[in-house]
């Protein structure tokens, strides 16, 4: 009995051997052969190479440059492998003296752990001729890897610089919006760069290479190609741009560029700085210089700038006024001030400007003309009809984080201050003054709606790869509004061209234009001041914005120019031969056709 359960176990024992032997050879063979495979077969990402953004003109603006990043084998600290990390990095300093050994070893020491099987970037970019004379000694070593780098790069430098904006390297918030970049490295950070930066970042390819036990690759058994080269054209002329650049040199401020459909040709800020430097990073002595400076280079003063519009916004606001019970006919005498209660208003003309209308008004900017007709129209109507012509919204522009500006009210000064309006901030609004505050792109907008009657989206993109930028304008005046807009007109026009006109002495331009001026203070005027300095005897930071905003031709517009000058004082006196002189070069570049 015992050696039949002693049969009867060993061969119970081997019939499970056999089975397990053959799950082994046979059934888990597919399982095997898989786990096989992804331990000798490697899916690796390909990042593609950015596209380039050429102007209307397809001058390209922002390119790649061809360059190479170095990495460096894993493990190469463990201390059986240490001589061949010492003897590296002394081949790479004699081969490449300009590169910084330091920073090798610390980017290497970084990223190198006994988990990381992966080649190490030590470092990010190497010009092409740099490079080349040594290439096929760095691509023999097994240790160094030698791979593609295309490195951003912005051929006219400081031109443009806040429209196109810069890229630069990812942080880890970048990574976590787009895992993408966590691959290429870097991503746009101000501008149409990032506006548009999924557009032109591509998207990546992907191949599939065998390695052997050291990692090192012996095949390639598949590769997809990338789609990149999205290639991004721009409404903006860059040899318009280059020559309002030299135009503002010295200035601080914003000019814009626009034709009645919303195309920028040329938008700036100012002062501006050279791309470039973002992209190879800067020292932390020079971003504080720039950063702590109180002419904010850094900021995009078209759209991020918020400014009083002063009298610059008399024309919109006229508009409001003509179809909310005042006639065009209407007079109002201004005697050089109003009272309102304990306080004096004043015009900005101490002698007044006498029987004044609506045309006069727009045409010599009378501030008591305005004051009169806010407090018949009252605050309510005014900032509704404000905001429907979308100020106080944004533009809409291809640019990211716009700024809306502000168009006060009632309930815009509870919401924000938990206080009551006063009728002195009706009369401060009337004049583009008090909480009232607007971006120079906004001021542009609103012009090109009074010459034409519509509401462009302002825009900078052209042809997105094949596909042509879709314009988009609003109708959002009312029949009343259109049928008056011929008086708003009018006064624009004798701005420039009448007797009296805040800007006729000095515009000289080949160009009939219609404009409006306008001098924002920057700081209050107290009461008891009877006599008023004038702007150029006033410190630089307590002199008045200066606007001076236009269209033409007059019977038949093309293009709005706008500009601001930053503390310039008087709109004509300090950008009125600016705005002459685009005006004569768009008619020089055959931008307008003389009717």
């Amino acid at each position: 009995m015992k050696i039949k359960f002693i049969i009867l176990l060993f061969a119970s024992i081997w019939m499970a051997l056999i089975v397990r032997v053959f799950l082994l050879a046979v059934e888990s063979n597919d399982y095997y052969k898989t786990l096989s495979q992804n331990n000798t077969i490697k899916h690796e990402k390909i990042a593609p190479i950015r596209g380039e953004i050429v102007d209307i003109k397809n001058r390209p603006i922002a390119i790649n440059k061809l360059g190479f990043k170095i990495e460096l084998a894993p493990h190469l600290l463990l201390k059986k492998n240490r001589k061949k990390f010492e003897s590296t990095i002394s081949f790479l300093h004699k081969t490449l003296p300009s590169l910084n050994i330091k920073d090798i070893i610390k980017a290497y020491k970084k990223k190198d752990s006994f988990y990381n099987h992966e080649f190490i970037k030590v470092v990010e970019y190497i010009p092409y001729k740099e490079i080349m004379p040594v290439y096929t000694q760095l691509n023999l070593r097994k240790n160094i890897k030698i791979e593609p780098a295309p490195k951003r790069y912005y051929p006219y430098k400081n031109i443009a610089a806040h429209m196109i904006g810069y890229v630069a390297r990812a942080n880890e918030k970048d990574i976590a919006h787009d895992r993408l970049i966590d691959l290429i490295g870097y991503t746009g950070k101000t501008g149409i760069e990032k506006y548009y930066n999924s557009y032109l970042q591509g998207t990546p390819g992907e191949k599939e290479i065998k390695v052997n036990a050291n990692n090192r690759e012996v095949a390639e058994l598949s590769y997809k190609a990338p789609s990149e080269n999205k290639r991004l054209k721009l409404t903006i002329d860059i040899e318009l741009q280059k020559y309002i650049t030299n135009l503002f040199k010295g200035l601080v401020g914003a000019v814009v560029v626009m034709d009645t459909h919303g195309a920028i040709l040329t938008a700036a800020s100012f002062p501006n700085y050279d791309l470039n430097m973002f992209v190879s990073g800067m020292s932390y002595k020079m971003y504080n210089s720039m950063a702590s400076s109180l002419d904010h280079p850094f900021t995009n003063k078209l759209i991020h700038g918020l400014y009083p519009p002063g009298s610059s916004i008399k024309p919109s606001l006229g508009l409001v006024y003509l179809v909310n019970g005042i006639h065009s006919n209407d007079k109002v005498y201004c005697s050089g001030s109003i009272p309102l209660g304990k306080r004096v208003f004043r015009c900005w003309k101490k002698n007044g400007h006498k029987e004044t209308n609506m045309v006069k008004a727009i045409r010599e900017s009378c501030d008591v003309y305005f004051y009169e007709g806010s407090l018949k129209v009252g605050i309510k109507k005014m900032s509704k009809g404000l905001l429907r012509y979308n100020l106080g919204h944004k533009t809409g522009i291809d640019l990211p984080n716009e700024f809306i500006g502000v168009v006060p009210s009632r309930a815009w000064k509870r919401k924000k201050y938990n206080q009551s309006w006063n009728k002195g901030e009706t009369l401060n609004t009337s004049i583009g003054q008090g909480y009232f505050l607007v971006t120079p792109l906004q001021i542009a907008q609103q012009t090109a709606l009074i010459a034409t009657g519509r509401l462009p989206t302002p825009h900078l993109a052209y042809m997105i790869g094949n596909k042509p930028y879709k314009e988009i304008s609003r109708d959002v005046l009312t029949p009343r509004e259109k049928a008056r807009l011929p008086i708003i007109r009018r006064g624009m026009y004798e701005v420039c061209n009448a007797p009296h006109g805040t800007a006729v002495h000095h515009v000289n331009s080949k160009i009939t234009i219609a404009g409006k001026t306008g001098t924002a203070q920057v700081v209050g005027i107290k009461q008891d001041i009877k006599k008023r300095k004038l702007e150029h005897e006033l410190s630089y930071y307590r002199r008045s914005h200066a606007w001076f905003t236009t269209y033409g031709p007059y019977r038949h517009p093309q293009y709005i120019v706008t500009a601001m000058v930053e503390h310039g004082g008087h709109g004509g006196s300090a950008a009125g031969a600016i705005v002459s002189k685009i005006y004569d070069k768009l008619l020089e570049l055959g931008y307008i056709k003389k009717r």
